[in-house]
């Protein structure tokens, strides 16, 4: 019984960094799926970062 549970313990140490990257690509895809469909439903994406042209007027204050 415990060589069964030893192995179990390797074979989790082994499998859960492998595993690890395969759920950042689902994370991913899911983002991208979900950003692809607001697109198609009219929303944009705006950057928070802007150019030093157009700043508001409390910037310029």
């Amino acid at each position: 019984m415990t060589r069964k549970c030893n192995l179990n313990a390797i074979m989790l140490v082994i499998l859960v960094p492998l595993l690890s990257g395969c759920w950042m690509a689902v994370a991913a895809g899911a983002g991208a799926y979900g950003g692809y469909k607001m697109k198609e439903k009219g929303y944009t994406v705006q950057s928070p970062i802007t150019k030093e042209g157009k700043r508001s007027d409390k910037d310029k204050e």
